[in-house]
């Protein structure tokens, strides 16, 4: 698999991974419940996509065989660090998660937080997900979306996509990822929506949920 990331620019690398450590606390928080619910539940052999620092290691259970794919170099060694603490059996794929180097029907589930905003092409990830998955198996999911459209916020967000998606290695402000979910032929897709008191202003409408293969 060609890993696109691979000369991610070092200076805006260690930058986002100082800035997710900074804030996991805050985060957890906010979202630590609703993890705890879902993550802490799995069992098996799970694929965590965009892992970051391995701030959702906290919350899976002990026994999980965990598969984790991030391809920011700079991440790696306190990802290894949270996988030591929490004394998981994680084996680290440093690639991106276009094409999932796993057979079809091979996973119970596959995590995802805060990533689908990043990726290249969300449709293609959540293909592969549907791929991987064996039947009945669950994708749990936490991103930030789009503000309706016509909002005063959206206007924001579509102005500050662009240096937004630069600073934050290809953060989309503005992704339609509740939509993406619904279109991308899972069984059920189960959904909430919130508004983030710790994430940025920009950022603050949230989608949270499992969809079910």
């Amino acid at each position: 698999m060609t890993d696109k990331h691979a000369h991610a620019n070092p200076v805006r690398g260690r930058f986002n991974s100082w800035l997710l450590a900074k804030y996991e606390d805050d985060f957890h928080e906010e979202m630590g419940e609703r993890k705890q619910q879902h993550i802490g539940a799995l069992n098996g052999t799970v694929v965590e996509i965009g892992a970051g620092n391995g701030v959702n290691f906290r919350y899976y259970p002990p026994g999980v065989q965990l598969i984790v794919y991030e391809p920011n170099p700079w991440m790696h060694e306190r990802l290894h660090q949270a996988a030591r603490k929490h004394s998981l059996n994680c084996e680290l794929r440093p690639v991106s998660a276009e094409q999932l180097d796993l057979p079809g029907e091979s996973v119970d589930a596959v995590v995802c937080t805060l990533v689908l905003c990043t990726v290249e092409d969300p449709g293609q990830i959540l293909r592969e997900v549907r791929r991987v998955l064996k039947p009945g198996g669950k994708f749990f999911f936490l991103e930030h979306v789009a503000a309706p459209r016509g909002s005063g916020l959206r206007r924001v967000q579509d102005l500050l996509m662009r240096p937004w998606r630069w600073l934050f290695e290809g953060c989309h402000t503005n992704r339609e990822t509740a939509a993406l979910l619904e279109a991308a032929g899972f069984e059920r897709v189960e959904m909430e929506r919130f508004s983030s008191q710790k994430m940025p202003p920009v950022i603050v409408p949230v989608i949270s949920g499992v969809a079910y293969r």
